[in-house]
């Protein structure tokens, strides 16, 4: 190790023997040898003796060299590729503190000129109360034309006379005014800002953001550092449609030079609503980009409307006119490379147009900040890390192709649940009841932005269907319920309902399935395909293995593939919206594939602390309680929480003329059972302090009786012991009732070869541990319950386990399926015989089990 230190200090072509040599003697490379040995270096790093040697007789000007010393040469070269790294690295890290040094200066003056207005001001007031106190004169005429005056010399809001797109210079007056409010607010004290709790700012961290207290409309800002130029920047965020995912359309109306070098553009935007219980919203505004003096470069915008002076857009249908206040991008160069990204966000959405209830949605700084704000942050920050190289994503796709498959995957749910009529939306008659809403889209070639065209709907493609419902859920976090509906498909998917609306990728028709009790079995398998930086939001492949109970069931007993984007399962974020959109895909998906997205929306009105002090991030058996729960939907809370929010389901299908109407019926009925279910969910998400959720009810179908036999014969001929004890009763009922009740956690797997192993059955104290419900149980992969070392410990007892029937695995981890971990003392694995001495499954048992 002395030598290789030694070494690193030489010159590059100077390497010295390890201890088996000669100490005093140097070997000095020609260029040529160094340039053969790095040939070799750059192939393979870390050559085998065998290659040294092979290296030596095939390089004759290497023939000098013992292998000894080519071994040392190759550790020295990987010692200074690892310190060039790590030399890069620190630098990178240094540039990256420096510039968040300076940040945070900027910051704590800005707080401190903030500081100074709030003791002018609370000063002056005390003056005033003094002065008011002191005197017996009424004053009030004149104090409140005073106040009326520094009120207007604080807050100047002339009033413009009408200006037209037809005149530059008018629009430029008004570009400089928005520059000046917009500089204000990025940098200044124009608003009061208060920093967003979990934001800390940091090298890696997403950056500083901040929230209005006390302003007009609603606000945000945010400022963190990107390693991008800054017209780069600016050109990604000009493009909102491809960050902001509540952006429909953005269309630059004119474009007009600025007499110092900037632009000015008029814009029409439209926005999506959230959910189908408001409308949408538009903005007409102007966009002003130019350089400041100090190369920063400013992209700034503001409606334009009669207050504000200049050209006005017409009212559009179907959209409510919302007011975007002097917002934008101020992009600063950063010594070394990379900007410093100030971002302020300022609308004001017209709340009162829509429900009370759902009011709190457009007035609410915190969604604003992360629906819009931290979400343009966080795109600038994720091409940038895949620009350089740190992001690298398996599947062989690239990260811009993965990228818009998310986008259509928002695009098409978002089309879905707004239904415009310029995109060819019309609704159908309803079936008596209004809490199911379907439309149909007769016109595929202008659904979702023409992204598809009359190849999307093979031989039976008429059109499209889409069922959709809003509800408003009490107490239930959006990050719980979300992760509840990815995990455990089965509590609400039907099998049959999936096979129908795969069928739209295959060129035959499919029936209209029929409602069947439970569905029809599948296996759930998530394959991921990408992930945001900050692992806010996720795209996954999902496998579902379809197995039929019949043989009329054979057309449904197919693998199925989904392609998933999940976002929002952080329980620590303010404000965020939790989404779950799926479309059925082909197994081998080409990048243009079309995609009938499907899913659900969470979004959350308000929250409130509870007055006790529960966490809304507690863990429980949320499946258990589904079987458990006895309160009902109005019954008062009795824990004092009070937080609201809305979900939207929409659910798309093909349908042929002919099939129209049973799609429709099929497509409500799917809609309200799912609805059902996820009000089963929320009863046992939603907290209830002191409710003890009772134990699920012991199964009893002649299957559960005839395995538990299996179970407890399999054990005493393997291990030679009872299972439950010399106490221990033969009769099917008791035996299955002391299964059960067993206070180890007992679990049977099945025994596929071609495929993932799953979790089959489970007693009681298994679904504790599992968190999860006999139901949902078969979407529990083996490999994803044991942790790395379990699985390494089952792998190597697994043909002992096949020759002597059982083994014993050491004390471990293992996951449930809510994510936490659970520690277990032994692990009991045996095989289950059937009557005929056949395989039939795995048993496993942990013994004195407790989460971490």
């Amino acid at each position: 190790m002395m030598m290789v230190h030694s070494m690193s200090r030489d010159m590059m072509n100077r390497e010295s023997p390890d201890k088996g040599l000669d100490s005093g003697k140097y070997v000095r490379y020609t260029p040529e040898q160094v340039e053969a040995l790095e040939r070799v270096y750059t192939e393979c790093p870390k050559p085998s003796s065998l290659r040294r040697q092979q290296l030596i007789r095939e390089c004759p000007i290497l023939s000098n060299i013992e292998p000894k010393q080519i071994k040392v040469w190759f550790q020295n070269r990987r010692c200074r590729e690892k310190q060039r790294k790590e030399a890069a690295r620190l630098q990178t890290v240094n540039r990256k503190l420096n510039a968040m040094n300076k940040l945070l200066m900027e910051e704590n003056d800005r707080l401190q000129k903030q500081v100074s207005n709030l003791v002018y001001e609370n000063g002056h007031m005390k003056h005033q109360l003094h002065t008011a106190s002191g005197t017996t004169t009424d004053n009030s005429c004149e104090s409140v034309v005073v106040s009326g005056q520094q009120h207007q010399q604080q807050n100047p809001n002339p009033q413009h006379q009408q200006r037209d797109a037809n005149n530059p210079a008018g629009l430029l007056s008004i570009a400089e005014e928005a520059l000046a409010e917009f500089l204000s607010k990025a940098t200044g004290t124009a608003v009061d800002w208060v920093q967003m709790i979990g934001m800390k700012p940091g090298p890696d961290s997403i950056g500083i953001v901040a929230i209005s207290r006390n302003c007009s409309g609603i606000a945000a800002r945010a400022c963190g550092l990107v390693s991008l130029e800054p017209m780069k920047v600016a050109e990604i965020l000009k493009d909102r449609p491809s960050w902001l995912r509540d952006c429909r359309s953005v269309d630059t109306l004119s474009v007009i030079p600025a007499g110092n070098g900037g632009t000015i553009e008029l814009i029409y935007t439209q926005m999506y609503a959230p959910t189908t219980l408001a409308a949408a919203r538009d903005f007409w505004t102007l966009r002003y980009s130019t350089c400041l003096e100090d190369g920063s470069y400013v992209v700034c915008e503001r409606s334009l409307t009669s207050a504000t002076g200049g050209p006005t857009g017409p009212p559009s249908s179907n959209f409510v006119r919302a007011e975007m206040k002097p917002s934008g991008f101020l992009i600063r160069p950063c010594d070394g490379g990379g900007s410093i990204l100030h971002i302020v966000d300022h609308v004001d959405l017209d709340a009162w147009s829509v429900p009370e209830v759902m009011r709190p949605l457009y007035e609410s700084s915190k969604i604003l900040a992360q629906k819009m704000t931290v979400a343009a942050l966080r795109h600038v920050r994720q091409i940038a890390q895949e620009t350089s190289g740190e992001v690298q994503y398996g599947g062989g796709r690239q990260p811009a192709v993965l990228r818009t498959f998310s986008q259509r995957l928002c695009r098409g749910f978002n089309d879905a649940v707004n239904g415009f009529v310029d995109d060819g939306w019309s609704p159908m008659g309803s079936d008596g009841a209004e809490d199911v809403t379907v439309m149909i889209n007769l016109s595929p070639g202008k659904f979702g932005g023409s992204q598809y065209g009359n190849s999307f709907l093979p031989s039976f493609g008429s059109g499209v269907l889409c069922a959709k419902a809003s509800m408003l859920l009490q107490n239930v976090p959006p990050a719980v319920l979300v992760r509840f509906l990815r995990e455990h498909r089965s509590e609400w998917a039907d099998y049959g309902v999936d096979a129908y609306a795969a069928a739209s990728l295959r060129a035959s028709p499919f029936a209209v399935p029929c409602a069947r009790a439970g569905g029809f079995p599948s296996n759930q398998v998530i394959l991921p395909l990408a992930q945001t930086v900050e692992h806010e939001e996720s795209l996954e492949v999902v496998r579902l293995e379809g197995h039929a109970y019949s043989p009329e069931d054979m057309g449904l007993a197919r693998d199925m593939y989904l392609l998933q984007l999940c976002s929002g399962v952080d329980e620590n974020v303010v404000g965020g919206c939790a989404q779950l959109v799926f479309a059925p895909i082909d197994e081998s998906f080409a990048d243009d594939a079309p995609l009938l997205p499907s899913g659900f929306r969470i979004i959350p009105l308000e929250q409130k602390s509870t007055p006790n002090g529960a966490s809304a991030n507690r863990t429980l058996d949320l499946a258990s309680a589904l079987e458990g729960s006895t309160r009902q939907a109005g019954e008062a809370d009795p824990n004092g929480c009070n937080f609201r929010s809305v979900l939207t389901i929409a659910f798309q299908f093909t349908f042929d003329n002919h099939s129209r109407d049973s799609v429709a019926s099929m497509a409500r009925q799917y809609v309200r059972s799912i609805v059902g279910s996820i009000q089963r969910v929320a009863l046992a998400i939603a907290p209830r302090p002191g409710s003890n959720i009772s134990p699920i009810s012991v199964p009893t179908s002649p299957e559960a009786l005839t395995l538990v036999r299996w179970i407890s014969r399999s054990y005493s001929l393997h291990t030679g012991a009872d299972l439950f004890g010399s106490d221990s009763q033969t009769s099917g009922d008791t035996l299955l009732h002391q299964l059960w009740n067993h206070s180890d956690a007992i679990l049977c797997c099945s025994l596929k070869t071609n495929a993932s192993p799953v979790f089959t059955f489970a007693n009681q104290t298994g679904l504790d541990m599992l968190e999860t419900t006999l139901v949902a149980l078969q979407d529990i992969m083996l490999d994803k319950t044991l942790d790395e070392p379990g699985r390494k410990a089952l792998c190597s007892e697994f043909p002992k386990i096949m020759q002597q029937g059982y083994a014993h695995l050491p004390a471990g981890v293992c996951a449930s399926s809510m994510g936490r971990m659970v520690s277990y003392e032994q692990a009991t694995v045996w095989k289950v015989l059937e009557d005929d001495e056949s395989n039939h499954c795995l048993a496993f048992m942990f013994v004195n089990w407790s989460f971490v």
